[in-house]
């Protein structure tokens, strides 16, 4: 089993006072997050998974490439306890379609993101989906490139578009702005966050999502629901999902 050191990671919810995080220490597994009452899911134990033979870990001076060799389904974020899985999402190994996952995004913008994806040559897509009691679906995308330097490329041309995202998740009323509350403290080397909340005036559904690169990958991590999503179980599940690729 792979073993490593989890960065220290404090996020506070705001308003609330309280605090969550994983503490570093090495050890080959990282503990969910504990489910104090404050609206946080209770997640099972994080293990990274299993390298090939003679593999090096992502970040690794050899690894030039920042190439995640274990399988892609295995670096996703497990659903938490009472949640009900997506349909859409039960492929094996947690392997999705590029169709699938360009429906995350609303219909006109999706074939210039194919055209993108296609010419940036995506590897592989791996998702997981599910619902909680409360209503809030979530969704998390991984997509695996070449190297590094193609996923960064992408990310940058494609998704990056300053503080107001162009491309806009399925669901937002009219745009998404820097999400102010998530703290900046919760880093894990090698990865970037880049984390936003929809802007008001909203429509019936609110929509919360966040990217993260790391390496060959960049992830999508969206959470929406009727009303309002929870902020604290979005963000411990940004966290989590950035430790899982760290």
């Amino acid at each position: 089993m792979l073993r490593w050191t989890a960065a220290t990671v404090v996020l506070a919810a705001v308003g609330t006072g309280t605090a969550y995080g994983i503490v570093s220490q090495e050890r080959t597994d990282v503990p969910g997050l504990s489910t104090l009452d404050d609206g946080r899911w209770e997640y099972p134990k994080l293990t990274k998974p299993a390298l090939p033979a003679g593999a090096p870990l992502p970040y690794a001076p050899e690894n030039v490439g920042e190439i995640h060799y274990a399988d892609l389904g295995a670096l996703l974020l497990p659903a938490p306890a009472g949640s009900r899985p997506d349909r859409t999402l039960q492929a094996e190994k947690g392997r999705t379609t590029v169709d699938r996952y360009l429906r995350e995004y609303e219909e006109d913008e999706r074939e210039a993101l194919r055209e993108h994806l296609t010419e940036s040559r995506v590897r592989q897509v791996a998702a997981r989906g599910w619902t909680m009691p409360d209503g809030t679906s979530a969704r998390v995308f991984l997509l695996r490139f070449h190297t590094s330097a193609v996923a960064g490329d992408f990310f940058v041309d494609n998704v990056a578009s300053g503080p107001d995202l162009s491309l806009r998740p399925v669901g937002v009323e009219e745009m998404s702005s820097v999400d102010d509350g998530y703290d900046r403290r919760a880093e894990v080397t090698g990865t970037e966050r880049y984390v936003y909340d929809e802007a008001a005036p909203r429509g019936p559904v609110h929509v919360r999502h966040a990217y993260i690169t790391a390496g060959d990958t960049v992830a999508l991590v969206v959470l929406s629901r009727k009303g309002e999503v929870p902020q604290v179980p979005f963000h411990q599940t940004v966290v989590l999902q950035n430790q899982l690729l760290g």
